[in-house]
């Protein structure tokens, strides 16, 4: 009888416990919905006074905070949505956000940002719409070294612990998404779009940040689907579909000295129709600085320009071009490999390795690689400057190293 009376009470005690942390639990989610704050979804009003205020409740909530956009389109400003909170964000858009047109309206390079937020979690399966064709004639950085940069779509800044996923993001007046000085983030399946003429459009910028993951997601822009400058480390990016666009780029680099880039893995990617595929470029010139432990590999190509491509005279306007040589590159390029690669090139030249005499590129490693040219003057080649390295396993077209 006392055993049975023991097992009674353990029984409701467990039950009572579990109705009481369930109660706990979901009592700490609570939703903050635009709406409530004043947000009208016609297309028109300026929503961004309600977004905020919703944002600076749902952040001093004592527990986890749903910023809610419901299905529609709302026109918003410029907004920066701040931190520390108090408890984990859930930031939802179900409907469509329209930037403003006109670049007078920014004061910042930004449209939507988070800064200084932990445990941050952006999703809902909403568009953005930064309606970049109005901004994009106002781009002259290429001819203007005192050019304002447009804004970027959405920007995440000292942001850690974080998700972002299932959006949809479509011509960006600049880059789509921006990460700055950010750590643990994690983005997976959404889509950026903006057309092959966009200038500046970079699907996934990343700067000064570690340990991050890119996965299941479609890059269709005017500039690299995904860069990684000064200081990307321990990146992580897998099953990306990129094109058109200007590859996964690393860098540029050596615009200042001691910048690093290292331990960037890129797996089971797809390139269609883009400029370059698996790259890496340096300014030229260029000061000292480092690139190292890049990882391409299991990568399909079609139709891609330049596969694979190493360029350490990388000089897109007239100011360096008369300062172009293979030896005023000081950026040291190591210990890279591209694997099992595969595919199209759209160009006679499908793997260029085109380092610094300088600094030439050391353990470069070319492992089976299997790159078709279909035009006209034979089959396709490779050129290699100023690269210590070996190849391994098929080489089509015959390795240069």
């Amino acid at each position: 009888m006392v055993t049975l009376a023991y097992a009674i009470f353990g029984l409701c005690f467990l039950v009572f416990f579990s109705i009481a942390n369930a109660k706990y639990y979901h009592s700490q989610l609570k939703y903050f919905n635009v709406k409530d704050y004043g947000a009208v979804a016609d297309d028109k009003s300026d929503n961004s006074q309600a977004f905020l205020r919703a944002w600076y409740d749902g952040c001093r909530w004592e527990g986890r905070s749903v910023i809610y956009i419901s299905y529609g389109t709302y026109k918003l400003r410029e907004v920066s949505f701040e931190g520390p909170c108090n408890g984990m964000m859930i930031f939802v858009i179900k409907g469509v956000l329209k930037a403003p047109t006109h670049i007078s309206l920014f004061s910042t390079n930004t449209w939507i940002g988070f800064r200084y937020i932990d445990r941050l979690v952006v999703k809902g399966g909403g568009y953005l719409d930064g309606q970049g064709a109005a901004a994009w004639p106002y781009n002259d950085c290429s001819k203007n070294p005192k050019c304002m940069p447009l804004p970027v779509t959405m920007r995440f800044d000292f942001v850690t612990n974080s998700r972002i996923h299932h959006l949809r993001s479509i011509n960006s007046k600049n880059s789509h998404i921006n990460l700055f000085a950010c750590d643990n983030v994690n983005i997976s399946y959404v889509r950026l779009t903006a057309p092959d003429e966009s200038p500046n459009t970079d699907g996934i910028h990343i700067g000064l940040s570690t340990n991050i993951k890119i996965s299941r997601t479609v890059i269709q822009t005017g500039d690299d689907c995904i860069a990684m400058v000064t200081g990307s480390r321990n990146i992580e990016i897998s099953n990306v579909t990129c094109g058109p666009g200007h590859g996964i780029s690393i860098g540029s680099l050596g615009r200042t000295p001691g910048e690093v880039v290292t331990g960037i893995n890129v797996r089971n990617c797809t390139f269609i129709g883009s400029q370059n595929g698996a790259r890496i470029k340096t300014w030229a010139p260029s000061l000292s600085s480092v690139a190292s432990d890049i990882f391409f590999g299991d990568i399909y190509m079609e139709n891609v320009h330049n596969p694979i491509l190493i360029d350490q005279q990388y000089c897109p306007t007239p100011s360096c071009s008369d300062q172009l040589g293979q030896d005023n590159s000081k950026v040291q390029i190591s210990n890279v490999t591209f694997s099992n690669i595969w595919g199209t090139s759209s160009s006679k030249v499908a793997v260029t390795l085109k380092c610094s005499k300088l600094v030439p590129c050391k353990n470069v490693q070319l492992d089976n690689i299997n790159l078709k040219y279909h035009g006209r003057g034979g089959p396709a080649t490779s050129s290699c400057l100023n690269v210590i390295g070996d190849s391994y396993g098929r080489q089509s077209p015959p390795s240069c190293l």
